[in-house]
């Protein structure tokens, strides 16, 4: 027990969640200054400069214009670092590869939103589809629904053509005696 009255000293709200009670860090937020950063990623602070000027990293600013760095940042700077140390890259095949991970994962959100409204539009039509089914139900008569059940079961006999007797005219024809 801390002296707050909890447990562990986090938040009660994430402990009542199941979750970890130590508060979470937001990976995005700018706190770390240039020097801390630096050591995070094991890089002189001037390397972190001469990133930002190409582009590669883009660090916040506080009120008096000092660089701030987020974990999002350090992680980013790690990366470059193996890029360019483990996989031989120059700055430049940094910036291509950096600048195409971005356009991929534009064009993934991009597909994300398109699949949304794909579904959401399918969902419509498939809506729409049920509706005009059951008006039709309704107009539509099935084959033989109004046939009574007497007309149904009644035959008429078709009497077969005779053979053997001829025309009155002699003709040598067999055909059916009208008689």
């Amino acid at each position: 027990m801390t002296a707050r009255g909890g447990e562990g000293g986090g938040s009660r709200r994430a402990a009542a969640k199941g979750g970890d009670a130590r508060p979470r860090l937001d990976q995005r937020r700018a706190v770390f200054m240039i020097s801390v950063a630096a050591e995070l990623a094991e890089m002189h602070p001037q390397t972190l400069r001469m990133y930002e000027a190409r582009g590669l990293i883009s660090p916040k600013r506080s009120a008096k214009n000092t660089r701030l760095y987020s974990l999002d940042d350090v992680q980013r700077l790690r990366r470059i670092q193996r890029m360019t140390v483990d996989e031989g890259l120059n700055l430049a095949g940094v910036e291509t590869v950096l600048g195409l991970e971005a356009e991929l994962e534009r064009a993934r959100a991009e597909l994300g939103r398109m699949r949304k409204r794909a579904n959401e539009i399918e969902r419509r039509m498939l809506d729409e589809i049920e509706r005009v089914k059951r008006s039709f139900r309704a107009e539509i008569v099935p084959y033989g629904a109004y046939e009574s059940t007497a007309t149904k079961r009644v035959r008429i006999p078709v009497e077969p053509p005779r053979r053997g007797r001829r025309d009155s005219d002699g003709g040598g024809r067999g055909g059916v005696d009208a008689g």
